[in-house]
């Protein structure tokens, strides 16, 4: 079983959504896909998907809110020789929670996949965390910053609550999330470097995904946004998928502990 992964590249994706189907769909083109999500009836509709369409997809179910969760994913993953490829994509829109979840789902969750994966990782390895233009955007003193390169230290939600107070609106929680995940992707780099891995991350601007259309009906000013991209419409979850696969390959191998942002130039517009 080893011996054939090591022939066969695998590729992790965290989250089983839309976007994280259309990623598998991506990479599985030159992998092996391992599919992990905490839902286990979407991770199977998922893994039929891909099976569907001739790829090779195995479901792993995982709590990336659960450190021993995550710990049992990566013990499955080394015994199978290791990833090739990681894409997390699981995160809670501002809608889907209260600023405690989203802080712990889409930071400490990321945190706990970032640190926990890395011993399954194969030397040349990638991971590519996908994060938020939102994150650009995010406002951050010191004292917050200090707050957010921690996510997984003890009584750090508390610690949070205390910073923010009732300022953490689940929008601004989603804002300092990605900001978060940036960092940790940039404070990361050498710890992957170490195991001769990369490490990046993925700002996507407005992209039209089932959960952007949730979030559409919830924020008028999405649309007052969209109006204002250069390139004059959303993208594609296809197009995030692409640039994914483009960041863990060869050509990419010079690239990582850095954010790369694929907004249609919207970041760009809002500096005017």
């Amino acid at each position: 079983m080893v011996a054939d992964a090591l022939e066969h590249p695998i590729a992790v994706v965290i989250g089983a959504g839309g976007m994280g189907l259309a990623v598998a769909r991506r990479l599985g083109q030159d992998h092996r896909i391992i599919l992990a999500d905490i839902d286990e009836t979407r991770l199977a509709e998922a893994v039929a998907d891909l099976g569907a369409t001739g790829l090779d997809a195995q479901a792993m179910r995982c709590d990336i809110t659960d450190q021993a969760s995550v710990e049992a994913l990566a013990s499955a993953l080394g015994g199978i020789g290791g990833w090739t490829a990681l894409a997390h994509v699981a995160g809670l829109s501002p809608s889907m929670g209260d600023a405690r979840r989203i802080f712990e789902v889409n930071l400490a969750g990321a945190a706990r996949v970032c640190g926990g994966l890395l011993p399954a990782a194969r030397p040349g390895a990638a991971a590519v965390f996908i994060s938020s233009v939102a994150g650009h955007s995010a406002v951050a003193g010191d004292r917050r910053r200090s707050l957010l390169a921690q996510p997984l230290a003890p009584d750090w939600q508390q610690a949070m609550a205390e910073a923010f107070g009732e300022a953490a609106s689940p929008a601004l929680a989603y804002q300092l999330s990605k900001l978060g995940m940036i960092m940790l992707c940039q404070r990361e780099a050498l710890a992957y470097a170490r195991r001769g891995a990369r490490i990046v991350s993925l700002s996507p601007g407005l992209i039209d995904t089932p959960m952007g259309q949730r979030e559409a009906a919830n924020l008028p000013q999405r649309a007052e946004l969209a109006a204002r991209i250069p390139l004059g419409r959303q993208g594609t979850m296809a197009e995030i998928a692409d640039v994914v696969a483009f960041l863990v390959s060869p050509g990419a191998g010079y690239i990582t502990g850095t954010d790369l942002l694929v907004d249609g130039g919207v970041k760009a517009a809002m500096m005017d």
